[in-house]
């Protein structure tokens, strides 16, 4: 996996005639070597591939990332990394203009006065589509979350607090082999359900709250995402009929998600579907977003602005598929999945039941 992430990178350098990259951002990092580690950078060329750390992580760095030869720096990261470029002879080097900081950037542009150190590339494009290994890994990521949820419905009661709900979500995650949660977990319960990322509080759960749950697993470095909102005690007809509207919304758009779509045609049907409802006013974010190493990544995204969402579909993106539905005063609710775009549809990877619970 390793060696075509590589060939596809050094095609990039080719098209925009570059000798070397400089890589710097953590999960590209990984995603390009396969070293786990921080306070190190990757030096890229047609025909050779260096990875430069300290003596804390040269071991580790050997085992992890055995395509790469490793330069061991005592005299300071950013000195050895432009010693290396210097030694290769390079001319034009590209960065990471998005991850990169300008301290960064300056120290290595005054290191390289010889040298053309302006070409801002945006290496997470590169990993937009997901190979075997990488979707693997997400599938495992929604398994965990999945059981997280299966555990919480019988765990959780009246009385409990928010932050207890997100603790038992994270305690069963890393049980079941989570790194660790893929972000803050949000837990958000009656009138604070209008939050869309309330994130959890000392608010105890009450008969009558809806209860919005948006957790996700961290598995080998790949997250998962997913949304369940539940009920403590007997909905009421009203949340009944937001609930219905919000699972009809987030199961159309399951049936649209295809090849050849774009982000903002995905996104304007949720809002199409909603509005038969008289709620698609209440529903301020975007659909979905793509998600892997990141929880948000470049691209795709479902969405009424940017040009990300014009970004077509393609088999082996992974999004998630996210309507929800916020009133002041009153509260909310969002159903979510990770999903597969596959050849001809899509594929939805949390499997959890999206039937409205009632926690007794």
């Amino acid at each position: 996996m390793i060696e075509s992430r590589l060939q596809a990178l050094r095609q990039l350098l080719a098209q925009q005639k570059l000798d070397a990259v400089v890589v710097t951002k953590e999960v590209n990092l990984y995603y390009f070597s396969g070293f786990r580690g921080d306070d190190t950078t990757l030096v890229i060329t047609a025909d050779k591939a260096l990875l430069v750390t300290d003596n804390r992580y040269t071991e580790q760095a050997g085992l992890q990332a055995p395509l790469f030869e490793l330069v061991e720096q005592k005299e300071g990261l950013l000195k050895v990394t432009a010693d290396v470029i210097k030694k290769l002879g390079c001319k034009r080097v590209g960065f990471e203009g998005n991850a990169m900081t300008f301290d960064t950037y300056h120290t290595l542009q005054q290191a390289l006065p010889e040298v053309d150190f302006t070409t801002s590339l945006n290496l997470d494009l590169q990993r937009t589509i997901k190979d075997e290994q990488e979707i693997s890994y997400i599938r495992e990521a929604c398994r965990i979350a999945d059981a997280a949820f299966e555990d919480i419905v019988k765990y959780m009661h009246a009385g409990m607090t928010e932050l207890e709900v997100a603790a038992r979500l994270e305690q069963v995650m890393r049980r079941e082999g989570s790194e660790k949660p893929s972000f803050d977990t949000i837990v958000a319960s009656g009138l604070r359900g209008s939050l869309p990322h309330g994130t959890a509080t000392d608010k105890k759960l009450e008969p009558g709250d809806f209860v919005t749950m948006d957790y996700g697993a961290k598995y080998k470095g790949y997250c998962s995402d997913t949304t369940r909102t539940v009920v403590i005690g007997q909905p009421s007809d009203r949340q009944r009929e937001v609930y219905a509207a919000v699972l009809d919304t987030q199961e159309k758009v399951l049936t649209a998600i295809r090849p050849g779509k774009s982000g903002r045609e995905i996104d304007a049907l949720s809002r199409e579907n909603l509005h038969h409802y008289d709620l698609d006013q209440y529903f301020g974010h975007g659909l979905g977003h793509s998600l892997g190493l990141e929880i948000h990544e470049a691209v795709p995204r479902f969405g009424k602005m940017g040009h990300n969402a014009d970004e077509l579909l393609q088999p082996n993106m992974l999004v998630t598929d996210e309507p929800g539905v916020y009133l002041p005063g009153w509260g909310g609710l969002r159903i979510e999945d990770t999903v597969l775009v596959t050849a001809d549809g899509c594929e939805r990877l949390t499997k959890s039941s999206k039937k409205l619970v009632e926690i007794q």
